[in-house]
């Protein structure tokens, strides 16, 4: 199958998901053609996998720059000369719509191409939930051939937020568990836990919704009862302002900001507990990576996260904002090595139940069906 597929370029979930989506696509033979703005961080060379730049030129008339229309138009032309059999969109905003019109403009000349709309999160219960947004992503979503949402809470956010008369499918986020490292790197170890302290760690894109300020406040509470350190991958709007707070607590020899990385779990696979505090998280792509590397989560229990993360098996929930709490959970984890190693292996396991030879087939019997009802 010639598959298109449309995301965001960046470090977040939804462009990582779907670009090992397509990686895993091109592996089993389908031809995927990447459009976007960008080179996807997480794209790999492969004989399969053919990337298209969105590029928008500078036009004065414009405040801004009409992406969709440029996207619509891209869409329209790999369609076409490349004879796609499916367009799978990642992100309603505005992927959905520019995939919507690329459709019709297709139809017009004779070509049938279906699409699929993935949800990933905030475009549902952040930026969709923008009135302004609501009737074009509405009717985007009803006109798709197929929609899926990434968990069952995002599934009901959608159903909450808009006037959605059609079936969304659930297929979860995914990682593959053979890829990962399971046992840690000495150097790492060594470069920061010199002393045998216990290594936490957090991912995200620094956004004011991963609450990163938490993750230092429970740490700072840990810290009194165990020898710890705080790795923090990633970068973002909220970085500066954890960086001062570090400093006017005068932790920055105990916290480490690693930055924007590829391949985060290549760190991760050498800690020993993955904390996600999160206000609103649709699935928790970060905490099942950890996961898949033996690493226990404790996070928030909010949106999606008890699908992922079970409480009492891969490691413990607790209420947003309760960093006390958190660390108390944080310490029963890292106590002692038997309990520790009870939740690295049941971290394990739990990631083991989204591997990718479990999600992959959901989405080919989706294309299948909607191609062949198009065909029909």
């Amino acid at each position: 199958m010639r598959i298109g597929i449309v995301c965001y370029p960046t470090f977040g979930g939804s462009g990582v998901v779907a670009t090992e989506l397509g990686m895993a696509l091109a592996e089993k033979g389908h031809i995927v053609h990447f459009i976007t703005y960008d080179r996807p961080v997480r794209l790999r060379d492969h004989p399969n996998v053919f990337y298209h730049e969105v590029r928008v030129s500078d036009y004065p008339l414009f405040d801004y720059q009409p992406y969709e229309l440029v996207l619509t138009s891209k869409l329209v032309d790999v369609a076409k000369f490349e004879g796609l059999d499916l367009m799978h969109v990642h992100y309603a905003i505005p992927h959905a719509s520019a995939a919507w019109m690329a459709q019709r403009i297709l139809a017009s000349q004779g070509i049938f191409v279906p699409f699929v709309t993935t949800l990933h999160g905030t475009d549902i219960t952040l930026v969709g939930r923008d009135p302004s947004f609501e009737p074009v992503i509405t009717f985007s979503m009803e006109r798709s051939n197929a929609v899926t949402a990434v968990s069952e809470s995002l599934k009901r956010d959608t159903y909450q937020h808009f006037p959605l008369k059609r079936d969304v499918v659930v297929i979860p986020n995914f990682v593959c568990t053979d890829m990962y490292k399971h046992t840690p790197d000495p150097a790492l170890r060594a470069r920061y836990a010199p002393n045998g302290e216990k290594l936490l760690v957090h991912v995200s894109n620094f956004r004011a919704v991963k609450r990163v300020e938490d993750v230092v406040g429970m740490f700072r509470i840990l810290r009194e009862q165990l020898p710890v350190k705080l790795l923090l991958i990633g970068d973002g709007p909220e970085r500066q302002r954890i960086e001062t707070m570090c400093r006017q607590h005068q932790t920055c020899s105990v916290i480490h900001f690693l930055g924007k990385m590829t391949r985060p779990e290549e760190v991760m696979a050498s800690c020993d507990l993955f904390v996600l505090p999160s206000e609103s998280e649709s699935f928790g792509l970060a905490a099942l990576e950890a996961m898949a590397c033996g690493v226990p989560v404790v996070s928030s229990d909010t949106g999606g996260l008890p699908e992922v993360n079970i409480h009492g098996v891969s490691g413990l929930l607790n209420p947003v904002g309760d960093t006390r709490t958190m660390a108390e959970n944080a310490f029963l984890i890292l106590k002692d090595e038997a309990s520790h190693q009870r939740y690295r292996d049941g971290a394990l396991e739990q990631a083991k139940r989204f591997d990718l030879h479990h999600i992959l087939p959901r989405y080919e019997a989706l294309y299948e069906q909607v191609v062949a009802e198009v065909k029909a």
